[in-house]
């Protein structure tokens, strides 16, 4: 069973920065997929970029230049540097098996919160 678990949230004021780290067991890290994902109250859940096992990275047009994902597979952890937070970052974030999430079947965690305020 594929699990997760994010930390690193927090309040931050905006321009700020944050490092989210997502620990991963009961998938074969190395040759995944992996994603972060955010959801903000009242809205769906959105991707939010997603690395390939090669490295490849791909980011939603908002977060574009402003954050970061990479993996170390060593340590089966993925992670999302987020940096210049805008007031418009704010949610939970998540992390998950980006193409269990699309057929699917994901195996959402507790996420990890961000607050951007001033």
């Amino acid at each position: 069973q594929e699990q997760f678990v994010e930390s690193g949230g927090g309040l931050v004021q905006p321009g700020g920065s944050l490092r989210l780290s997502c620990s991963a067991s009961g998938v074969a890290f190395s040759i995944s997929t992996m994603g972060w994902y955010r959801q903000a109250p009242r809205k769906q859940r959105e991707l939010v970029a997603f690395i390939t096992s090669g490295g490849d990275t791909n980011y939603a047009d908002s977060v574009k230049g402003r954050f970061t994902i990479s993996r170390d597979n060593a340590k089966k952890t993925v992670y999302l540097q987020m940096n210049s937070l805008k007031p418009e970052d704010p949610a939970v974030y998540y992390c998950d098996n980006h193409w269990s999430v699309v057929a699917g079947r994901p195996s959402w965690g507790q996420g990890t919160p961000v607050t951007v305020s001033s």
